[in-house]
């Protein structure tokens, strides 16, 4: 069946609307990435970047980890622990429900900025034995947007 001549132009915007608005989206959901690198100066420690993160920024890049967290009160643990409250606490201690595992337990210290930062650049690093199944995120400036957001979720 042959769409009438009067739809045409209808099916034609609706196909570039479909093509060109994931395209507009993701141009609008830039973070000004390299702007803030460049504002926190040849010095790249964990505070320089701090004092340009963007928690907002870190909200979007929190979606690849809500995949196994959580990071609202009171929900429930995924695959891994919710995250809400984190920021200033013992590892592997958030959680009363999440099975954490004894390496993470017996971390000590406290997640801070520091070691959040060295966390998400490389768990198994961070904490031998730890049953985090992730790679890490390399750029700094993106840890840094994700410890503003978790500092963010947190009392």
């Amino acid at each position: 069946m042959r769409t009438p001549s009067w739809r045409r132009p209808v099916l034609r915007i609706s196909v570039y609307a479909c093509l060109w608005l994931p395209l507009a989206l993701w141009a609008c959901s830039d973070d000004r990435h390299d702007e803030r690198l460049l504002a926190a100066g040849p010095d790249r420690s964990v505070e320089a970047l701090l004092k340009v993160a963007d928690a907002n920024a870190g909200a979007r890049k929190f979606r690849t980890c809500a995949a196994c967290h959580t990071i609202t009160p009171g929900a429930s643990d995924r695959g891994g622990p919710n995250l809400y409250g984190v920021f200033g606490q013992i590892p592997g201690q958030n959680s009363r429900r999440y099975g954490y595992t004894a390496a993470l337990r017996g971390a000590g210290g406290i997640w801070d900025a520091r070691r959040l930062d060295a966390w998400l650049a490389d768990p198994r690093k961070v904490v031998p034995g730890t049953n985090m199944q992730f790679a890490g995120v390399p750029d700094p400036l993106d840890r840094a947007d994700l410890i503003a957001y978790l500092r963010s979720q947190s009392d």
